[in-house]
């Protein structure tokens, strides 16, 4: 066994992680050649197989799954010293990517994310607002926003706030359709919701705890899409109230019958939950959220549709 390049682990970690050589590449910054050699180099050096290649990705050997284990170790080692040695002296910078809810991402967070980089001119932000759930032991994203507590994996979590949900209408909406005394009446309106097989968390099967009778006719993976149809008068929606209240081309409806609660949690890896740009950014979004309490928990005034 030849003496092997210490880097050339990052190279595994992002291939395991990925399943694919393209997807570390472009995690690494590196090109696709140059991600295939570092590892044949590893396996050259160790005298091992490490990954299977396949047309449709890599899978990793029993030799390259124990390399990996061990790899992930001197990562977490490398994380803790930085912290507990580097990290109180450097000034908040590098890289942070932030993963959460497409309708938190895009409508609160996102317009606040500049105050951050001002206050931090070092640090630099990346914000994936989709409907996923995101892996923070592969590196998906460095912290999460989730609509629940991870039940496992080595994992930090706080709830920051509950927020309201609730139904909503175009403003214009019931000026041609009939009015909605109670959730009996939704049967006769066209319901929006979520792609039942595409809903990546429970939290999200809202329309269940409306009315049997409720059967959405527009479907959506995708909450904006979601909102923008109800804002077009395509019918009636669950929307958070964070975000619809804000609209005001919408209109609640059956604000005092119907109100469903949801939780917002931040989610952090705990090996980097002490490194200072990672402290800095989730108390940033802790103190954002807080801050516009009423917004998430707030009640609009009943609307007679």
């Amino acid at each position: 066994m030849s003496e092997f390049d210490w880097d050339d682990l990052k190279v595994l970690l992002a291939v395991g992680r990925t399943g694919k050589l393209s997807l570390a590449a472009t995690r690494l910054r590196a090109d696709h050649a140059t991600v295939s050699r570092r590892i044949s180099a590893l396996e050259q050096a160790l005298d091992v197989k490490l990954i299977e290649r396949r047309p449709t990705g890599c899978s990793l050997t029993h030799h390259g799954a124990r390399l990996m284990a061990t790899a992930e170790d001197m990562e977490r080692q490398v994380m803790a010293a930085q912290a507990e040695i580097l990290e109180a002296a450097l000034p908040v910078a590098g890289k942070v990517r932030i993963g959460a809810p497409e309708g938190f991402g895009s409508y609160f967070l996102a317009p606040r994310l500049g105050k951050l980089c001002d206050e931090f001119p070092a640090l630099q932000l990346e914000l994936v607002a989709m409907p996923t759930l995101f892996s923070l032991s592969k590196r998906e994203a460095d912290l999460a926003i989730g609509l629940s507590a991870p039940e496992q994996g080595k994992l930090y979590s706080r709830k920051i706030t509950d927020y309201r949900l609730g139904l909503y209408a175009g403003a214009d909406y019931f000026l041609t359709h009939e009015p909605v005394r109670s959730t009996r009446d939704l049967k006769k309106h066209r319901i929006i919701g979520y792609i039942e097989d595409l809903v990546y968390a429970v939290e999200l099967a809202n329309l269940v705890e409306i009315d049997e009778a409720a059967h959405p006719i527009l479907r959506s993976s995708n909450l904006i899409a979601q909102l923008q149809a109800t804002i077009a008068g395509a019918g009636i929606c669950v929307l958070p109230g964070f975000i619809a209240e804000q609209e005001p081309r919408l209109v609640p409806v059956l604000a005092k019958e119907f109100s469903l609660k949801r939780s917002l949690h931040l989610v952090v890896h705990s090996d980097l939950r002490d490194l200072a740009r990672i402290k800095a950014t989730s108390d940033f979004i802790v103190q954002q959220v807080h801050g516009a309490r009423a917004m998430f928990l707030g009640a609009p005034e009943a609307v007679v549709a």
